[in-house]
């Protein structure tokens, strides 16, 4: 089957440049950018200093650059954050006025890097656009049908941790390497498994229901909605309520657990 080709206007791209810019993302970021190596593509986040998650952005190196992609809505808000921390650091940040495109599934010689985070969500491609087959409607369907959040638009930005967005099992999370704003807490929470909540899609009996609504196990709240599209809706979820009925607005619910995020 031919790839779809989908290009998203709701993401934007932030070049970095310099002779540090990859030391000055690799101790902020929780994704090693020492090792990036031209045309590779990974997935990471900057966080609070309290660990909240503010931006999920994917990091593609380049010759003397690294290209960040992130939420068109949140762009001049990454780079005003950047800029505070950029200090005597010699680097450069500017917007870029490239295309964001994914395609799926892809093969591994289609264009363009495949996405860090699981490999059914196929290709980002960066460049000179390609016809499109496909709207940024049906790669989000694609998308939360394989139970991928995307916190930036599905909502969490600011008021979750990383790990509740499922950064850590979705390849957004470097544990090994050194410092980033906020390893205190996101270390802390991966080393005691102290992990309650997690991001997951619901199928919901009957239309969506709108972001902030609450998941009920009987009369106890288990956690709430997000946002959605099409037969699904990312939640928020406590994991140890989860067994039992769900309900949203009084309709019954089914977490659709996915392939790739473990029970245990």
């Amino acid at each position: 089957m031919s790839a779809r080709i989908a290009s998203l206007p709701d993401r934007a791209l932030v070049r970095v440049s310099g002779p540090d810019a990859r030391t000055f993302l690799n101790g902020l970021l929780t994704q090693e950018v020492l090792t990036l190596k031209p045309g590779e593509l990974r997935f990471g986040a900057l966080l609070s200093p309290p660990g909240r998650l503010l931006f999920d952005l994917f990091l593609l190196g380049q010759d003397d650059d690294v290209l960040l992609d992130v939420a068109a809505d949140r762009r001049d808000a990454l780079i005003q954050r950047l800029s505070l921390y950029r200090l005597r650091a010699d680097v450069t940040i500017t917007v870029d006025d490239g295309t964001v495109q994914v395609l799926w599934p892809a093969a591994a010689d289609a264009p363009g890097c495949p996405d860090p985070r699981l490999a059914e969500l196929g290709h980002r491609h960066y460049g000179t656009p390609l016809p499109t087959t496909a709207e940024a409607a049906d790669w989000h369907d694609h998308r939360l049908s394989l139970g991928i959040p995307d916190p930036a638009r599905d909502g969490g930005t600011d008021t979750t941790y990383p790990i509740e967005a499922d950064l850590d099992l979705l390849n957004g999370i470097d544990f090994s390497k050194g410092c980033f704003i906020g390893q205190e807490t996101t270390s802390r929470m991966k080393r005691r498994g102290a992990i309650r909540n997690r991001m997951l899609p619901l199928e919901v009996e009957g239309d969506l229901p709108p972001p902030g609504t609450e998941v009920l196990n009987g009369d106890r709240r288990a956690g709430q909605t997000l946002s959605g599209q099409g037969q699904y809706v990312m939640a928020l979820l406590r994991l140890d309520r989860l067994d039992g009925d769900l309900t949203v607005d009084g309709r019954p619910a089914r977490v659709l657990w996915p392939d790739w995020l473990p029970r245990d």
